[in-house]
């Protein structure tokens, strides 16, 4: 019996190879990001200051939520504050004011923490779409209503915290626990914005 060669076969079996490499490369890379984006959120929340208008502190933990899902697109964005919550409940010191453990998860900002990964989601999903584009492509109207979007969703469930912890009523934390925020964020969004628009990210 004569054995014939099939030539095609190496072939197939190299670019299979090449596609599962592919996947697996950029896997580690979007992981790598969304670590990143942790951390930078993590750096964010040591600037904080008590509000005496509220029960909540001022930080800029939100920033990093908009820069998450803006760069990073709604699942990896979404996965980004995943880790960041998960690294302050096991006891790194990222939560606001250097605080960690499960504690913060179930305290009065509890609802603002939980928000995060659901925020940052939804701001890459209006900002991108299906598909993740470059930053810098993105439109200002679009990424501002994105992250007006984020903003909604993390004064929901900000809001819907300090009810259920603290027992305010819903007019009271509607004021105490969003709106006496909102200029906060408005500086926020101009400075996510101002870091998409950077001179160095167009001409990446």
């Amino acid at each position: 019996m004569q054995l014939t060669e099939r030539p095609g076969c190496d072939s197939i079996v190299s670019t299979e190879t090449e596609s599962v490499d592919l996947v697996d490369d950029t896997t580690v890379k979007n992981i790598a990001r969304a670590a990143l984006f942790a951390a930078l959120a993590g750096a964010f929340a040591y600037v904080s200051f008590p509000y005496p208008l509220s029960p909540a502190p001022v930080t800029l933990q939100v920033l990093g939520v908009f820069l998450a899902g803006v760069f990073l697109g709604p699942v990896w964005g979404g996965a980004a504050m995943v880790l960041y919550l998960v690294a302050g409940a096991v006891g790194a010191p990222v939560f606001a004011g250097g605080e960690a453990g499960l504690g913060s998860l179930v305290g009065p900002n509890a609802g603002y923490l939980w928000s995060y990964p659901p925020a940052a989601a939804a701001v890459g999903a209006l900002a991108h779409g299906r598909a993740v584009e470059s930053p810098a492509s993105v439109g200002t109207p679009r990424l501002v209503g994105a992250m007006a979007l984020g903003v909604c969703v993390i004064y929901a469930m900000g809001v819907a915290g300090l009810m259920a912890v603290l027992g305010l009523s819903l007019p009271n934390a509607l004021l105490t626990g969003a709106v006496v925020f909102l200029p906060a964020e408005a500086l926020k969004m101009a400075a996510a914005v101002g870091i998409v628009r950077s001179d160095r990210l167009r001409a990446a």
